[in-house]
């Protein structure tokens, strides 16, 4: 019998936590009940009482077990670690806020069985802000564009993968993972399957203007050098243009001596215009630089504190090096 394991993210959940397990044990058992699953959850540190609902859940129901990190390592690493922690013949992440339609399971498992390696979930429309899913729109279409990976829009990391592909996971060896490019990155069988993203059914949202910036920045520093080649391009196009510039305030002023006045206004314009553009693409480059001493320094992942319904023995401040032995703890 085939096990099916369903990742659950989450940071101060509390109101939606056992709303969500109550509806995934639900739909598993009555729409999947060929399957043998289990329920993890990946608490990130919670400052509200996420943490101690999910023990309760989990003494209640050894099919669900809890990842309890030591801090917040963020909406990326989290999940990423725990999937790779997983052992079921696929993995499903879902949002605990409800966000990923817990009935989209399902649709995902029978794809699955089709033979497709990997079930992507891509959001066709969405509840939430009209503006921000503007702007998604519109980022998703320009990283498309300029990545040399063929990017997927409005995917978010919701779907399912199968075991082969976390075993690819689990040899990346990436200390800054971003699951929804290395998804289109590496070309397994994969089919979309579109759905409407309901609104958050409790609670408020944790993503903010800095995380979607961030989310945007680690994509595109990570899949593409439109940012360098911008500097370069922008450099040359800008120089040209200064160069012309005082070619032909020289000649203007060499025809009309005495009638031109040297003013302090053009050269003030082509000063602030260059400086201003210098500070963008260094600031640019920066984010590059950023990116290449992250993955330098190449620290842990995640550091666990507690793991709960574990087969082994609970072992705190577990790092996710071992990875890169090919051994990782169930």
């Amino acid at each position: 019998m085939k096990k099916i394991s369903i990742l659950i993210p989450c940071y101060n959940e509390e109101e939606n936590v056992e709303a969500i397990y109550e509806a995934v044990t639900d739909t598993m058992q009555k729409e999947l009940p060929k399957y043998k699953y289990e329920i993890v959850f990946a608490e990130n540190c919670s400052e509200d009482s996420t943490r101690n609902i999910i023990r309760k859940i989990c003494a209640s129901d050894k099919r669900v077990k809890a990842i309890f990190n030591a801090r917040n390592f963020g909406q990326f690493n989290s999940p990423y670690h725990a999937m790779c922690q997983l052992d079921g013949d696929c993995v499903i992440p879902i949002c605990c806020d409800f966000q990923d339609p817990v009935e989209m399971i399902p649709k995902f498992v029978k794809e699955w069985e089709k033979g497709y390696k990997i079930v992507s979930g891509v959001k066709s429309s969405s509840k939430e802000n009209g503006f921000i899913y503007l702007l998604r729109t519109i980022y998703y279409k320009m990283i498309r564009k300029m990545s040399d990976v063929e990017m997927i829009e409005h995917f978010t990391g919701f779907g399912l993968y199968d075991r082969s592909f976390i075993e690819i996971l689990k040899q990346l060896d990436d200390p800054i993972p971003f699951i929804r490019g290395i998804v289109a990155e590496f070309g397994y069988k994969r089919i979309e399957i579109e759905y409407e993203q309901p609104k958050r059914r409790a609670g408020k949202t944790h993503n903010n203007w800095y995380s979607l910036y961030d989310a945007a920045m680690l994509s595109i520093t990570s899949y593409t050098k439109v940012g360098l080649r911008l500097a370069t391009f922008g450099g040359f196009i800008c120089s040209g243009i200064s160069f012309l510039v005082g070619i032909i305030y020289l000649i203007c002023k060499l025809i009309n001596w005495n009638g031109m006045q040297a003013g302090v206004a053009p050269i003030m314009i082509v000063v602030c215009f260059l400086g201003s553009l210098q500070l963008l693409f260094i600031g640019l480059v920066g984010e590059y630089v950023m990116n290449i001493n992250t993955r330098v320094m190449h620290r842990p992942l995640v550091i666990e504190e507690e793991r709960i319904n574990f087969e082994e023995t609970n072992e705190k401040l577990i790092e996710y090096d071992e990875a890169k032995d090919g051994r990782v703890d169930s």
